[in-house]
């Protein structure tokens, strides 16, 4: 087993991953609910799409703290939330190519900021699951 599998496979990876999802959705959605009309400003996003997704943030931010804060984290929750990541990164995506608002620079750089981390939190839970999927097994037998 290399080092990089053991890390994934450590049982407190997946947790760890859960966290820091949490952190960066709380962070996230609280400065989108408290500067929704200075973010929307200066971003040329809708206030009504950054409060709406703010307050989805801060409520999915409760809910990756809740699955952190297990001893044996939800495996399929959190298979769940990396599939809702790669959604909200192609979600992210579509709202840049299509064009449907002014979307400033700093509004495409807030944009892809979220994009980027989401990406990287699923590549993150997907490597987590995958290397503790024989553990579990082990764990069965």
């Amino acid at each position: 087993m290399t080092a990089r599998s053991t890390l994934f496979a450590s049982p407190r990876f997946l947790p760890r991953v859960m966290w820091a999802d949490a952190a960066s959705c709380a962070g996230t959605g609280a400065l989108q609910v408290a500067f929704t009309d200075t973010l929307a400003r200066l971003t040329g996003l809708p206030a009504a799409l950054l409060l709406g997704t703010g307050v989805f943030l801060l409520a999915y931010a409760a809910a990756a703290a809740f699955m952190a804060s297990r001893a044996t984290p939800p495996r399929t929750l959190i298979g769940v939330v990396m599939l809702g990541n790669l959604g909200w990164a192609v979600a992210c995506a579509a709202l840049l190519a299509g064009g449907l608002f002014p979307v400033t620079v700093l509004g495409v750089a807030w944009v892809l900021a979220q994009a980027v981390c989401v990406l990287v939190l699923a590549e993150l839970q997907w490597s987590g699951l995958r290397a503790s999927r024989p553990m579990a097994r082990m764990a069965l037998a």
